[in-house]
């Protein structure tokens, strides 16, 4: 008998992966958290029925997350990840190296636990000495924490359940308040086919906070439509403004120098949900 896991990313739309392996499927204090392995993508991270990272694309979403915005900053030596369990985006961040901290908050000790275990290559930098990981309320710690930053990034699930906070106003107020005075953050927004007035209500409620204000985007094969956006949010710095030839060149699949700033050159019915 064949398994298939399918996601249902709108009432009428939906991907399909046949399934080799279950690993786990468990209620945690948060949400519901399977281990996957399939066919086509190797080792899947499910949470709440959504595909959060697999082995085969996780580097894509994982290097836009953090390069784009560690090239952005000129001295980014204290980041902070909110969510980010599986480890990915801190993995990259130590590919940094004036980076000297990295403060990694995520809600649900499972995602981090689990992913250490079947995620290895993800979770590969969890163990290193720059890196501090706390079990905590990611929207807590940004507003108990107050200039303290240089990046911040915002690795969220959707906006449901434990991450609905971390879509509102009054978290990127807590987020510039957090941060340093010429620090900067930047977080995933989801795709324009089928979450147009997310992108919208962000890119809204972060200009009325941050006065430099970007929208990029890559390709994610498993996230819904695979168009996905990422905003950041800078008080000084602006990533248009990065000469790509001064950007170092590091062990990346995905980013280069000179995607940089193609990253940011939109689709027009993206650019215009952004104007």
């Amino acid at each position: 008998m064949e398994l298939w896991y399918t996601e249902k990313q709108t009432e009428t739309y939906g991907i399909t992966a046949k399934i080799k392996e279950t690993y786990v499927n468990e209620q945690t204090d948060f949400q519901q958290l399977a281990m996957i392995e399939t066919d086509e993508f190797g080792t899947m991270l499910v949470l709440d029925g959504m595909v959060m990272t697999t082995d085969k694309d996780e580097f894509v979403y994982h290097e836009m997350v953090a390069h784009p915005a560690l090239n952005t900053h000129p001295n980014p030596e204290q980041v902070l990840v909110v969510g980010g369990g599986d480890g990915g985006v801190v993995r990259e961040i130590l590919k940094h190296e004036k980076v000297k901290r990295v403060v990694l908050v995520d809600i649900d000790g499972k995602v981090i636990e689990y992913s250490k275990k079947y995620l290895p290559n993800i979770a590969s930098g969890l163990d290193d000495a720059r890196v501090e990981v706390h079990v905590n309320d990611g929207f807590m710690h940004i507003h108990d924490h107050k200039n303290e930053y240089d990046v911040i990034m915002v690795d969220s699930t959707e906006p449901v359940g434990p991450a609905a906070n971390l879509f509102t106003r009054g978290f990127y107020q807590g987020i510039y308040e957090a941060l340093k005075d010429d620090g900067l953050f930047v977080a995933q927004t989801d795709n324009p086919w089928f979450k147009a007035d997310l992108i919208q209500s962000v890119n809204r409620d972060v200009k009325e906070v941050f006065p430099v204000v970007r929208v990029f985007w890559a390709n994610v094969p498993t996230y819904p439509s695979g168009l996905w956006t990422f905003t950041m949010g800078s008080k000084k710095h602006d990533p248009l403004a990065v000469d790509e030839t001064a950007i170092p060149k590091r062990e990346t699949k995905y980013y280069t120098p000179r995607l940089h700033k193609a990253a940011f050159v939109l689709p027009k019915f993206v650019e215009d949900l952004v104007k």
